[in-house]
């Protein structure tokens, strides 16, 4: 109850009443607009410019948009169960038509931008609206960024402050923030994104890319060299006549759309610019620059699209450890589902506890343990068996 009183002490009847057709409250952490060049007045300098260079690392590199986007997905979902059946039903029902943001439905959309925020940023920081009469819960809303700034307090507490006039405003009710950090450095109140050791290799990958562009720009389209070579006195006075004869020629020739045959008289050498040169072979270096990435996000090389010699025990391996890092993004969602149906739960007043139960990453697992089931019930009927035959002999 003292969070229901925490949360309703300011709602005044009348304007309860005036907002019956509005399902929530504000969103505190959202910045307000002044003027059409709001952005001066809430301009922080020095301001997270690591954000906007990880999300060009995304837009630039697909392979590490791609291994963002599979970990999410690949995290999987969930089920929620509280002491009785009915407030489970009920939560459950929640769970899936929660309002998120403008378009959203359903936790699982949260959680899917909010898991996607924590990994490319290091940080994420979500908000639970409640409703016009605080009384339940009336949305959820994944808070961006740059519109927010965390300030520590202590060793021990961080503040959550919107940008207003180039001021950093705590926002009222700090318990309905969500906030999460990835591997943050000790003191820090800011997580570590997954791809703060990428930049310098993506950058390298991208020279590459580059590189391999212009040289098909320059090579894919062929450019001749159309040499002519006078040989006697007459020919050298008329050189220039006849090498803007041949040019027009030439162009007259390679015309598209049709098929011209070229005819000269004299030392005449046509031959493709570049035609001499070898480019250099860059699969070595890009596969190179992909282990790095591979490395760094966990995901297994198949998953991504990449060919690489494996057997199928190593891809077994590397399965096991993808599991192992789903698992630890699954530990840092689970507080936050945790806050979310507790808050659900005593505003509607019920006092239940409850267990978060994750479904099998893939089926896989499923297979396994069924397997493993398996071989656990032959095993007991065997030994049933042979204490049915030593008992018979005795």
């Amino acid at each position: 109850m003292g969070l229901l009183k925490f949360l309703s002490r300011n709602a005044d009847p009348a304007e309860a009443a005036a907002c019956d057709n509005v399902e929530c409250s504000a969103v505190q952490t959202a910045r307000p607009v002044s003027h059409p060049f709001h952005d001066l007045n809430g301009y922080i300098p020095l301001s997270g410019p690591e954000r906007r260079l990880y999300a060009s690392i995304r837009e630039a590199v697909p392979i590490i948009d791609a291994a963002i986007s599979k970990i999410v997905r690949l995290v999987g979902g969930f089920q929620v169960k509280c002491d009785d059946d009915d407030t489970t039903a009920e939560l459950k029902h929640f769970l899936d038509t929660v309002q998120v943001g403008s378009t959203g439905i359903g936790i699982n959309a949260f959680l899917d931008t909010y898991l996607d925020q924590l990994i490319t940023f290091g940080t994420a920081v979500g908000e639970i609206v409640p409703s016009c009469r605080r009384d339940t819960i009336g949305a959820l809303y994944n808070v961006p960024l740059h519109d927010i700034e965390i300030i520590k307090n202590g060793p021990l507490q961080a503040t959550v402050c919107r940008r207003e006039d180039g001021r950093a405003v705590p926002v009222k009710y700090q318990s309905l923030i969500l906030l999460s950090a990835l591997n943050p450095e000790p003191g820090s109140a800011y997580g570590t994104s997954l791809l703060r050791s990428l930049p310098f290799v993506s950058a390298i990958l991208l020279k590459i890319f580059n590189t391999i562009g212009m040289n098909f720009e320059r090579f894919g389209n062929l450019r001749y060299a159309v040499t002519y070579k006078p040989e006697t006195q007459l020919d050298k006075a008329a050189a220039k006549n006849r090498a803007m004869q041949i040019a027009q020629e030439w162009a007259s020739a390679m015309q598209p759309g049709s098929v011209k045959d070229f005819i000269s008289v004299g030392d005449v050498q046509i031959r493709v610019i570049g035609s001499d040169n070898q480019i250099l072979d860059s699969s070595v270096p890009v596969k190179h620059m992909m282990e790095q990435i591979v490395a760094k996000t966990g995901i297994p090389p198949f998953m991504l699209g990449l060919s690489w010699s494996t057997t199928e025990k190593m891809s077994s391996q590397q399965a096991d450890i993808l599991t192992s890092e789903l698992e630890a993004y699954r530990r840092m969602l689970s507080p936050i589902i945790h806050k979310i149906c507790d808050i659900w739960l005593r505003l509607n007043g019920h006092s239940s506890e409850i267990s978060i139960e994750w479904d099998n990453i893939n089926l896989q697992d499923e297979v396994e343990m069924a397997r493993a089931q398996l071989l656990t019930m032959q095993a007991r009927e065997i030994e049933e068996k042979i204490s049915e035959t030593e008992d018979q002999t005795e």
